[in-house]
């Protein structure tokens, strides 16, 4: 069979077209390559843990890969591999292959124009239908489909709507970014979000209706309230207004979904935070046990008993940590450096205000006697918190806080965020 092909190909040159000629000597390349591994494999120079064949699968997705290939690579049966990978890594190869695969095709979707069978020739599949087929029985909707509500240009009035747009695979095109109060967004994404906006106060809005003209989104999505006037601007310039109703983060992504057709994709995200929840929980319960929990913000020379809603959702409804009654809830209660001790936490979160008076008092704050009498500074259980992610209530910020969370109790790191948007690498949930 080689001999043929080589046979075919040397004569190729003159009497065939280019195209083929093209297709023939990648097919010569692949066929190569699987020999080499059959054969590198069966005379013993080659074994890959299955960190290594996972690593190959995540490099070679685009080519021809298959189980009794990858097995060889491994030095395992087929069977036995196949049972090992899941067992490893919660699924089996070619679930793992296919999310490879369609994660890249999303990918292409959102960001180029290459045709369908272009992608699906780009991603590892020779036939375009059969991807559109596989494509949308995986996502829920066509390629056509994906790539189409992708592509629409959305702006967001809010921080908390830039994550919630990124678990849709959506990045807007104009949004609030500060290097201050949001340096994880304002670090990944500002070269890709065309506008910075500011809707802190009515005096911007000159600049931000200035702003999204230029940006030329197709909706913005309102969390805040807009002025009359800028609303009025907004709708005159044919950019339709979509005010979010919802209070709980869940529901503010179901609604942001909805609106965008995502709702399949927000379900799944949904889902895949769920299930980080129930280990997460476990493994922080084991190293803190019925330890007492309270969160401080200093702000000025103020210690306030302080709980948001996403400080409420994670640690006192998602992983149960034991506090009081009065921070299971929503406050923002001012206490005395004595009443805290009183109250005295085995751990303490604290919250420091990023402006220079607060810094000088919490340097100051350090050398009182009262401060080293709570139980949480004597048992070295203090923990710094940032004001990002901890005061953003969204579907990235409540999953970062998760993370830290874990990481912050029991050293172990959960590497889930970021997002995989526009290069930005992530655990390849989309």
């Amino acid at each position: 069979m080689i001999v043929i092909f080589d046979s075919l190909m040397a004569r190729g040159g003159d009497d065939m077209p280019e195209h083929e000629q093209h297709e023939q000597h990648e097919q010569h390349e692949q066929h190569e390559q699987h020999e080499q591994i059959k054969s590198a494999a069966a005379g013993g120079v080659m074994r890959m843990s299955l960190d290594d064949v996972r690593e190959y699968m995540a490099s070679r997705y685009a080519e021809p890969l298959s189980i009794p290939d990858l097995a060889r690579l491994a030095g395992l049966s087929p069977s036995y591999f196949g049972e090992a990978f899941k067992k490893a890594y919660g699924q089996n190869p070619l679930d793992y292959l296919t999310e490879l695969r369609l994660g890249q095709a999303k990918r292409l979707l959102r960001e180029s124009d290459l045709l369908l069978r272009d992608i699906a020739c780009e991603v590892g599949y020779s036939d375009e239908f059969y991807f559109s087929r596989k494509f949308k029985k995986e996502v829920g909707i066509t390629p056509s489909a994906y790539s189409k509500s992708a592509r629409r240009r959305i702006a967001v009035s809010s921080t908390a709507g830039i994550g919630n747009l990124l678990v849709l695979g959506l990045l807007p095109v104009a949004a609030p970014l500060d290097p201050k109060w949001s340096p994880y967004y304002h670090y990944y994404y500002q070269s890709h979000i065309a506008a910075h906006l500011d809707f802190t106060g009515d005096e911007h809005d000159e600049d931000n209706y200035r702003k999204l003209l230029a940006a030329k989104p197709d909706m913005l999505l309102v969390q805040e309230e807009l002025s009359a006037g800028l609303r009025q601007r907004l709708t005159a310039a044919g950019i339709q207004l979509v005010a979010l109703q919802a209070e709980e983060w869940r529901e503010q992504l179901a609604e942001t979904a909805a609106v965008l057709d995502k709702a399949a994709l927000c379900e799944r995200w949904l889902a895949g935070y769920e299930a980080n929840v129930r280990p997460a929980k476990a493994c922080v319960r084991e190293a803190v046990g019925a330890d007492r929990f309270a969160v401080v913000r200093l702000s000025g020379e103020q210690l306030h008993l302080y709980s948001n809603k996403g400080i409420r959702d994670v640690l006192y409804r998602d992983l149960g940590l034991n506090t009081t009654p009065q921070q299971a809830a929503l406050c923002n209660e001012p206490i005395s450096l004595e009443q805290l001790l009183a109250l005295n936490p085995d751990r303490l979160l604290l919250l420091i205000c990023p402006d220079a008076d607060t810094r000088r008092y919490w340097l100051s704050l350090q050398y009182s006697p009262l401060w080293h009498k709570l139980n949480a500074v004597r048992c070295q259980q203090l923990y710094l918190i940032p004001s990002n992610p901890w005061f953003e209530y969204s579907a990235i910020a409540v999953q970062r806080m998760l993370e830290e969370t874990v990481l912050m109790l029991t050293g172990k790191n959960p590497i889930v965020s970021p997002d995989l948007v526009h290069g930005v690498r992530s655990n390849g949930a989309l």
